[in-house]
């Protein structure tokens, strides 16, 4: 962490205590914990769903859960989070702090294990915030599909990692698809009429997305 860094995490709200553990663990068990949204972006993502007075969420990769809580935790009363995780080996991991969450969080976090192409859909209802975070060379699906029925007038996408840590500016080789679907990803929102954006260059960069 460098200097920056430290004094910013120093002048935001603190990192609560679950979320602290739910880090340490994460870091200590995962094999990729750079993966998990930390508290700088968990407290922007807090903050997004509070502003914009989503009821509604989906999220599109787990991982750990940390970023799920975050977003639960800016949720009014009677909101929820479907989040949804292809991994079935972190369900386990995620579904222990979600449950220790539920204190502070009662209900507002629903937990699926599969492909979100398709289960989102079969969900039969409409987000007002998605959060997209899960295997970067479905991301033009994962962006197709929410435009097709998932979003309705104001809502928002965000998707992660979007810079891809910097290969986004850079020659892509023809076996790379992580690096090639975020280009076509971040080339289909530019693009597309029905929608406005900015990226935000936090962390790995986020693409906040407001469908017109």
């Amino acid at each position: 962490m460098d200097a920056l860094e430290r004094y910013i995490l120093e002048h935001i709200d603190p990192e609560d205590a679950l979320l602290q553990e739910l880090d340490r663990e994460t870091h200590l068990r995962m094999i990729q914990p750079r993966m998990i949204s930390g508290h700088l972006q968990g407290r922007l993502l807090e903050m997004i769903v509070r502003m914009i007075g989503a009821q509604r969420v989906l999220e599109i990769g787990t991982f750990t859960g940390y970023s799920a809580i975050c977003m639960a935790k800016g949720l009014n009363e009677g909101g929820v989070v479907h989040t949804i995780e292809i991994d079935d080996e972190l369900e386990e991991l995620a579904s222990g702090y979600f449950r220790r969450a539920e204190q502070n969080i009662p209900g507002r976090i629903i937990q699926h294990i599969g492909s979100a192409l398709d289960i989102a859909p079969a969900l039969g209802m409409t987000f007002d915030l998605i959060f997209i975070d899960g295997d970067k060379r479905e991301y033009p699906a994962y962006y197709r599909m929410a435009m097709d029925s998932l979003t309705h007038r104001g809502s928002y996408l965000l998707a992660d990692n979007i810079l891809w840590y910097g290969k986004v500016i850079q020659e892509t080789p023809a076996n790379d698809r992580f690096s090639q679907a975020i280009k076509e990803f971040n080339r289909l929102v530019k693009e597309d009429p029905r929608v406005e954006n900015v990226i935000l260059p936090i962390r790995d960069g986020l693409n906040l997305i407001r469908v017109k």
